[in-house]
């Protein structure tokens, strides 16, 4: 009981630290990760709760979860779970959205210690919910239940809708504002960074696991 009760407290640490890492990412002002890039631009075109937008996404990602995996009545039960996620993570968005301050107007130098302070918090929450094995971030739910139904490995996946997402939001900021919004350096180097910040955690995981063990 006890073990497991670490678990639930260890994913909900998690959670906070990548709802911090990803809001922190859009107050860089350099650019924001492929994944959050369609909200935030929207948000910031149309002045909408970039929160509140954040959960129409991710209850978009779950439908299509279960639409994918309508055969399984056990998988479906694990999408289902993620929309209280969703709607608890989405408030936490919110929470540091309103703390966080913004930093386009402080110097480039200090918007690239946010972004990669962002890329590091966002890598570390990512890894941190993924290991402890319960409620999947429905961006990272979507990719998995993509590659499983084309049969392709999810590092691919991923690149893909990553690339579908640029693409919906550079359309989106070229039709309502005539200009590109949400995408830039930060979304180059989250794209890279949060990658390499999720092996190297999950490295140092593994081996003090090991070690424990």
């Amino acid at each position: 009981m006890r073990k497991e009760m670490k678990r639930y407290i260890i994913y909900f640490i998690g959670v906070v630290i990548l709802a911090t890492g990803l809001t922190l990412n859009t107050k860089a002002g350099l650019g924001v990760s492929p994944i959050i890039s369609v909200p935030f631009s929207i948000s910031e075109i149309f002045d909408l709760n970039f929160g509140n937008l954040t959960l129409v996404l991710y209850s978009g990602f779950i439908i299509t979860e279960m639409i994918l995996h309508k055969k399984d009545k056990r998988l479906r039960l694990l999408d289902l779970l993620q929309l209280p996620f969703s709607l608890i993570f989405t408030r936490f968005l919110n929470l540091f959205t309103y703390i966080i301050p913004d930093f386009n107007e402080y110097s480039i130098l200090l918007r690239l210690f946010a972004l990669f302070l962002a890329i590091v918090l966002t890598g570390i929450g990512a890894a941190t919910m993924l290991n402890m094995n319960l409620i999947p971030n429905p961006g990272d739910g979507i990719v998995q239940a993509i590659a499983t139904k084309i049969q392709k490995n999810i590092g691919f996946t991923k690149n893909c809708v990553d690339f579908i997402s640029l693409c919906t939001t550079i359309f989106i900021g070229l039709c309502f504002a005539h200009s590109v919004v949400g995408v830039g350096l930060g979304t180059v180097l989250a794209m890279i960074g949060v990658g390499r910040v999720i092996s190297v955690y999950q490295f140092a995981y593994d081996k003090m696991s090991s070690f424990h063990t």
